[in-house]
This record gives C-alpha cells, sequence and structure tokens, in this order.
C-alpha cells in the first residue's frame, strides 16, 4: 500500500490527520484501530518502518482471571507539527508530543514529550533541545562527508565525483544553485523537504564555494596525512 493510500485509509477510519504526513512503509505500520477519535496526528510528520501507535491496551485480562472484574484502559494519543519517528518507534496511549521532535530508533514513548525535544529509548528520555541537536549535526556532517569521500577512494581506487552525493551535497552547493546540478539531487530534496524546498532554495548558502573545494578539504583532512 502507498502512503497516500493509507493516509486516505486513516481518514476514512475518522483519525484526524493532518497534511503532509509520510509513512515510509505503511505494510510495517500498526495504528490502533479500536478508538479512532483519540487520536491525533499534526502536519509534517513522518513515521519510518516499524512504527506503533496503540490508544489501549488489555492488561484487564489478569485482573479478570485474579480479581474477576474487567476494568477498562485507553487513552488519547496526540502528535504534533514537524515530528520525525525513526524505525520501530511505539507511542503508547495517554501520550502527547509536542511540535518540532526527533525520537531515536526504537523508542518507546510511554509519556508526554514537550515541544523542540530530541528523546530516544524505551522508555523515550528526551536527551537535549532540537537546537542543539541542530547546532551539533551542522559541525558533525562536515566531517562524515569527508569520511564517506575518502572511503569512496579507498574501497574502489577512484576519486570521488559529485554524483556519489546523494544527502551531502548541500555541503557545496547553495540553494540558488542547486538547478545545475543531477536530477537527484532535486529528487532527493523534494523528499526531504517537501514543502519547505522553496525556502530552502532562497535561504541555503554551502559551506564549501564548490564541489572541488569540499574534496580538497576532505583529502587535506585526511587523518595522518
Amino acid at each position: 500500500m502507498s502512503n497516500e493510500r493509507y493516509v486516505d485509509y486513516l481518514r476514512k477510519q475518522h483519525i484526524k490527520i493532518g497534511n503532509n504526513v509520510f509513512f515510509r512503509n505503511p505494510k510495517t505500520v500498526y495504528i490502533d484501530p479500536t478508538r479512532p477519535s483519540l487520536i491525533e496526528i499534526g502536519d509534517n510528520v513522518r513515521f519510518l518502518d516499524g512504527f506503533t501507535l496503540l490508544t489501549h491496551d488489555f492488561i484487564t485480562k489478569v485482573f479478570m482471571n485474579l480479581y474477576d472484574e474487567f476494568v477498562p484502559s485507553s487513552g488519547k494519543v496526540v502528535i504534533g507539527n514537524n515530528v520525525y519517528f525513526t524505525r520501530k518507534c511505539t507511542v503508547l496511549k495517554g501520550v502527547t508530543i509536542g511540535d518540532n521532535c526527533i525520537f531515536g530508533y526504537g523508542s518507546t514513548i510511554t509519556r508526554d514529550i514537550p515541544a523542540n525535544s530530541v528523546a530516544i529509548g524505551s522508555p523515550a528520555k528526551v536527551i537535549c533541545t532540537v537546537e542543539e541537536y541542530y547546532q551539533k549535526r551542522c559541525k558533525k556532517s562536515i566531517e562524515e562527508a569527508f569520511v564517506y569521500a575518502r572511503s569512496i577512494k579507498e574501497q574502489y581506487g577512484r576519486m570521488p565525483v559529485i554524483e556519489d552525493f546523494w544527502e551531502e551535497f548541500p555541503l557545496f552547493v547553495s540553494g540558488s544553485e542547486m538547478d545545475k546540478y543531477p536530477a537527484h539531487f532535486v529528487h532527493t530534496m523534494e523528499i526531504q523537504l517537501d514543502s519547505a524546498l522553496m525556502n530552502w532554495k532562497k535561504n541555503h548558502k554551502a559551506v564549501f564555494r564548490d564541489f572541488d573545494e569540499f574534496i580538497e578539504r576532505a583529502f587535506a583532512d585526511t587523518p595522518n596525512s
């Protein structure tokens, strides 16, 4: 099932779901269908493989056997705008997630997470703000791109070419120059940025003057060189 068909299916189940919501692999997703009125998903939310959302549990089976009583259990789940779930994340009942949040691999969200947070773990805990993580990634991404460039030379015995860089290219391509480069760059940005693409093209300034300067720096900064 495609993302579009899955989102349409959820809306037909009367789940409140915003715009530009993306499920990478709907076949691996489970969203509790028993109480659709308890689910709200905002705009620009991205779900990777293995996502689970529950609005209830059935632990009352234990109570039935032990106390001969049926005790229902349910809770509302609210996911804000601009939230990113990496693989195998689970959101349990009664949880509200604020805007602009990122969840690491395998996170189990058991309690409210405030806006502008990066969280990971089971149960998920906030490890930093999105602003702190953004500043860290801006620096780290350059080091990682250099390592990738050098690995091409080491592994294949050739110098890197611009087509090797599907996601690293913003380091050496300003937004205003994006249309000059191969089509797969445009495709990558359309997937990653969606409606924000126009603002990116208007405002992004590359760290390096061009691809040649990026490669020169990558190999000049080679360890033990």
